[in-house]
């Protein structure tokens, strides 16, 4: 295994565990983890190093890659600003089994989760969470620290706006635009605009 693939992760529950088995199925090796305290469970009997602020973070990743595996957006934001404090090395995290055009744009610290699809020109920032099953279709853009829960559905041209979260089995049709900080409920249908921040529920959505 090379060095160079070798991924030092931030954050070790529920989420880390399906970041941890798509970087193991894509070749990568885990280095072990940073967290506030050590985990209660260890399933992947990963070493832990510390909580990240508390530590010589760039004299123990050196030259390894990083990788925030946390699914709350404000949490996931603070990481990558750390990383970037001290340059430390980020990537984008792809399942194997997902299906990405050649011609999608994708920043680093993002993750591509299992069976996924990103279509054609379609721009996704960095530090964004496509879970299970989800379908970006064409020429959509996807701001930073975005969240799409496990079956979502971006018809195409769609625009998200930063720190978003839309939930599970949630739809958005062709040609909308949702704000920054929108909140879309598990389910829900978004048949136009978005342009305030706060919860958005049902089908059609509305505003809560």
């Amino acid at each position: 295994m090379s060095e160079s693939k070798s991924v030092f992760i931030f954050g070790y529950s529920g989420h880390a565990y399906v970041i941890i088995e798509t970087l193991m199925d894509a070749g990568y090796k885990i280095a072990g983890y940073f967290d506030f305290q050590k985990a209660e469970k260890n399933p992947y009997s990963l070493k832990y190093f510390g909580f990240e602020n508390n530590v010589d973070i760039q004299n123990i990743v050196q030259d390894h890659l990083v990788f925030p595996s946390v699914g709350e957006n404000t949490i996931r934001e603070k990481l990558i600003g750390f990383f970037e404090l001290y340059s430390l090395n980020q990537f984008v995290a792809i399942d194997p089994s997902a299906l990405i055009s050649k011609t999608a744009s994708i920043n680093v610290s993002t993750y591509i989760g299992k069976h996924v699809s990103v279509n054609a020109q379609s721009k996704i920032g960095k530090g964004v969470i496509i879970n299970t099953n989800c379908v970006v279709e064409h020429e959509c853009t996807i701001k930073d620290y975005v969240h799409l829960a496990p079956g979502g559905v971006l018809c195409g041209n769609v625009a998200v706006g930063r720190s978003t979260f839309i939930g599970a089995n949630s739809v958005v049709k062709q040609n909308t635009k949702i704000a920054d900080n929108v909140i879309v409920g598990a389910g829900s249908v978004v048949v136009k605009n978005i342009h305030e921040k706060g919860i958005w529920v049902g089908n059609p959505a509305k505003y809560r």
